[in-house]
């Protein structure tokens, strides 16, 4: 394989598995429910989606085709619940998963920027430890991650994954979200520009 070429739903199911495994391990392996619920949350992500319970059915089959998900139904349970496979598969762990899930989750991004937001992922001691994960990342074969070229007035380059492959050379991605992830983007938007008025507005009455 020359390089990874995976449907971005299928990205955001698999970054999802690897943060509620760390963030909610108590709940983890996720049920349909919570992975579809996680895959949609307006936090923490972008882009944006909005996906339905088939769409994620649909990537949990292809990645499992790939080794990538397993199903597991606990003993005394009828519900099937999911778990990612990428320390196994991918022989990545640690600092390097969580630096490829940030991206997953959040597009391009500085090391900086990868640190500051990785929270309970995981606990980078410093900006050099992420510069080290992404760059054995973009070491391997094929490459998962690509530091980017510094763009004007940049204090530093950004770094972004390709197993949905190349980003734009502007730096700029790329993602065909559908038309419920489209519509759902521009809710957001509304809604942040709603909120935006109302305190303009309570500031004009006081």
């Amino acid at each position: 394989m020359d390089a990874y070429q995976f449907d971005p739903v299928d990205m955001r199911v698999l970054a999802v598995l690897v943060e509620k495994q760390a963030l909610t391990p108590d709940s983890y392996p996720l049920t349909l429910n919570a992975l579809v619920a996680a895959c949609n949350q307006l936090t923490s992500r972008d882009p944006i989606m909005q996906l339905d319970e088939s769409e994620v059915l649909g990537a949990l089959d292809r990645l499992s085709a790939e080794k990538l998900v397993a199903e597991r139904t606990p003993a005394g349970s009828r519900v099937a619940k999911y778990e990612h496979r990428l320390t196994y598969v991918w022989n990545i762990d640690g600092a390097r998963l969580a630096a490829l899930a940030m991206l997953m989750l959040r597009g391009m991004q500085t090391a900086a920027e990868i640190r500051a937001r990785s929270g309970r992922l995981y606990a980078f001691s410093a900006t050099e430890e992420v510069e080290t994960a992404l760059a054995a990342l973009a070491e391997k074969y094929p490459p998962m991650v690509r530091k980017l070229a510094r763009q004007p007035g940049a204090r530093e380059a950004r770094w972004a994954h390709l197993l949905c492959g190349e980003p734009a050379d502007d730096g700029c991605e790329v993602i065909n979200l559908g038309l419920t992830g489209r519509v759902a983007a521009l809710e957001a938007q509304v809604e942040a520009l709603k909120t935006r008025l109302a305190e303009i507005e309570a500031r004009l009455d006081n």
